[in-house]
């Protein structure tokens, strides 16, 4: 017999504390059982049960090796599991955890052509800006903007987010255009609360020249700096910011997926760009200590392939 079956024979000795129990259940002999671990335990080199006639009991060597043997045994049932869920067709609910902009204009509308192609998933989605414990609150999955700082969780990029500074025409007509971070002192601003950092925002150290900046200016090694600005306007929701912009409020710093309609439109126009820092990303998160179910994995690769590299929403800016 290989090691993985003494492992499970012994493991169900030391839960059943019975080498007839524990025989019976793995369709041994009784004396077949007690060879074999006998055989475990001189392979082992150590004493792992204290036998007698009327009672079993683990000695402190077999007390540790217990808890290993069951943390493998574990595995190897999670490793099979995960493998036939691969096979399996994806079915059931799906809890899905969004931010409230990104769920209401792309993703819901998504969420159609998810369902059409996947009949036997029903999805439940919550939008919320806060940010949600995935184990605590059964979420099957999660779609965060920025990097991932909880390291239980399981990162798969499922788009660029691209942050732009953007106020109206008129506003800019009226306060000036900004030419760096700096005169941003003189500006009013509009921002963003349920980020730590939201009176701050990040900017390169330096400016890249025009030519550079064009096509998204992402460089992870670019250094950069926090420039704290003037707030006119504070709120949990981009959309409201965004509106407050459009209407000569202020500036903003927004995804564009939040507002690239708007730009398209002219509604606002980009500034500082040379300056912008884009190094973040629109992720599905899900727990690390969970084997990917498959109605998981087909909802994070149709997100994968619905937005991409090169999502619609920046499609035909002129950014830089």
């Amino acid at each position: 017999m290989d090691r993985l079956d003494d492992m499970a024979l012994f493991a169900r000795v030391a839960e059943t504390r019975s080498f007839t129990v524990a025989a019976a259940k793995l369709g041994l002999s009784r004396s077949a059982a007690s060879r074999r671990l006998t055989e475990l335990e001189a392979r082992l080199g150590a004493r792992l049960l204290n036998r007698t006639t009327r009672r079993i009991s683990l000695t402190e060597a077999g007390e540790t090796y217990l808890v290993r043997v069951q943390q493998i045994l574990a595995d190897v049932d999670e490793a099979d599991r995960s493998v036939a869920s691969l096979q399996a067709a994806p079915r059931g609910v799906l809890k899905v955890a969004a931010p409230m902009s990104f769920g209401m204009q792309h993703l819901g509308p998504a969420i159609a052509d998810f369902l059409s192609a996947f009949p036997d998933i029903e999805v439940e989605m919550d939008l919320n800006d806060r940010f949600v414990d995935l184990v605590d609150e059964g979420y099957d999955v999660a779609v965060r903007i920025g990097q991932l700082k909880d390291s239980s969780l399981v990162a798969k990029r499922i788009c660029p987010a691209r942050v732009v500074h953007a106020a109206s025409p008129a506003y800019l007509t009226r306060r000036g255009v900004p030419r760096a971070p700096e005169d941003l002192a003189q500006h009013d601003c509009l921002i963003y609360t349920n980020i730590p950092q939201g009176a701050q925002w990040l900017f390169r150290a330096t400016p890249l020249t025009p030519g550079a900046a064009r096509g998204g200016n992402h460089d992870p090694d670019a250094a950069t700096r926090l420039v704290k600005v003037n707030a006119r306007l504070r709120a949990n929701n981009g959309d409201v910011l965004l509106e407050a912009a459009c209407a000569g409020v202020g500036i903003v710093a927004l995804p564009t997926f939040i507002c690239g309609k708007a730009l398209a439109e002219g509604r606002v126009v980009p500034i500082l760009q040379e300056w912008a820092v884009n190094r973040s990303a629109i992720n599905a998160v899900f727990p690390a200590n969970r084997h990917l179910s498959s109605k998981v994995r087909v909802f994070v690769d149709f997100l994968a392939d619905r937005f991409g590299p090169n999502p619609y929403w920046d499609v035909g800016l002129r950014l830089g």
